[in-house]
């Protein structure tokens, strides 16, 4: 199994959001002479299709790009490209599909036909809803996607998933809260913003305090900037947070709850409140029925106990068709998106491996 190697030429040449000239290069050197068919969908993608005879496929789906890192492995195969690096492992997922496709390419016969998709875009724009609007899943009957990633908090090797909630819907929150300065000795000529921004905190806290314990869930706020000095009172206050779900129904109230808590404080304080929310991924939510199958199958891996709060834009393709996500342990290592982020690379045969009984034995 080459998966190693693999791993280790496209680690060295990490490049960024859709711009994968090199990494489009080496998946292509590897595929090309295999019995596959390729394309290219989307700008930055490449697919190859593994035809059997069968009136629909299964796919399988690895991310492809980096991130604007630099890396401080010192790792002999280290990136070639200053600034880059493949800090969340997806070299790992593409090497372990290109282990899979050197088997599919020695197989006569399965019980259908396989679609491999190699994905820009996921550190970035979301380069999944793009791949789903091409049509490619359509032309090629795909009944169900997999994906795998990384993740150093299980222990080496071990494969694990779970049922519905498995990496949550997220979204950055920004409250600019515009006052009005004075000196603090005339305090009742300004209008604090200081004041409403601690208001405004507390009042958030308390919104998601008051859910159910057991629904999964995450507001919190990691930056806040007031004032300039120490006797004047504050024009102006910023904080920055991130609000994380599973369900949309919480997902979107807690959104508007923010919005109204911004009204309300702004109606009592005189301040003007404009709380900003972007558009984050949806959750990876993992379809009940395609989980049950997969179990069905034979094919071994463990329950996660838990969800995660960081999420992936594998859950586009969740909304778009019946797909399925796996966690692969490193055991101990640096955090994802460190500059130092590396792993075994035993535990690439364990994911490959799982690919193939996966291909192999799914109905």
């Amino acid at each position: 199994m080459q998966v190693i190697q693999h791993r280790r030429a496209l680690h060295q040449v990490p490049e960024l959001d859709r711009d994968l000239p090199e990494t489009l290069a080496y998946l292509r050197g590897v595929l090309s002479p295999m019995k596959c068919t390729l394309s290219s969908p989307i700008p930055g993608s490449l697919c190859a299709f593994f035809d059997f005879g069968r009136p629909s496929a299964i796919a399988f789906r690895s991310d492809a790009d980096a991130l604007p890192i630099t890396e401080k492995t010192g790792l002999p195969f280290a990136s070639r490209h200053p600034g880059r690096m493949h800090a969340c492992g997806h070299d790992g997922h593409m090497a372990m599909v290109l282990a899979l496709a050197e088997w599919l390419q020695d197989q006569e016969d399965l019980a259908h036909n396989v679609l491999l998709v190699f994905q820009p875009a996921e550190e970035t724009t979301g380069g999944a809803r793009d791949l789903c609007r091409s049509g490619v899943f359509e032309a090629h009957r795909v009944t169900c996607l997999f994906g795998m990633h990384l993740w150093p908090e299980l222990p080496a090797g071990v494969i694990a998933s779970r049922k519905r909630e498995m990496m949550s819907r997220s979204c950055e929150v920004s409250v600019t809260i515009t006052g009005r300065s004075s000196h603090i000795a005339k305090a009742q000529e300004g209008l604090d913003a200081l004041a409403a921004g601690v208001e405004f905190y507390r009042r958030a806290v308390e919104l998601e305090s008051a859910l159910p314990s057991g629904l999964f869930r995450l507001l919190k706020f990691g930056r806040m900037e007031s004032g300039t000095v120490r006797n004047a009172v504050s024009g102006k206050t910023l904080l920055l947070g991130s609000l994380r779900a599973f369900q949309d129904e919480v997902f979107l109230g807690l959104q508007q709850g923010l919005r109204q808590i911004g009204r309300e404080v702004e109606t009592r304080t005189g301040c003007q409140v404009a709380v900003q929310t972007n558009d984050g991924y949806p959750a990876v939510w993992n379809p009940d029925d395609l989980y049950n199958q997969v179990r069905a199958c034979g094919v071994d891996f463990q329950q996660l106990e838990k969800p995660v709060m960081i999420s992936e834009d594998f859950s586009w393709y969740q909304h778009h068709l019946p797909a399925l996500f796996f966690f692969l342990g490193c055991g101990p290592s640096p955090a994802l998106h460190a500059d130092t982020f590396a792993f075994d690379e035993a535990i690439l045969e364990a994911g490959a491996n799982f690919w193939i009984r996966l291909a192999q034995s799914f109905r």
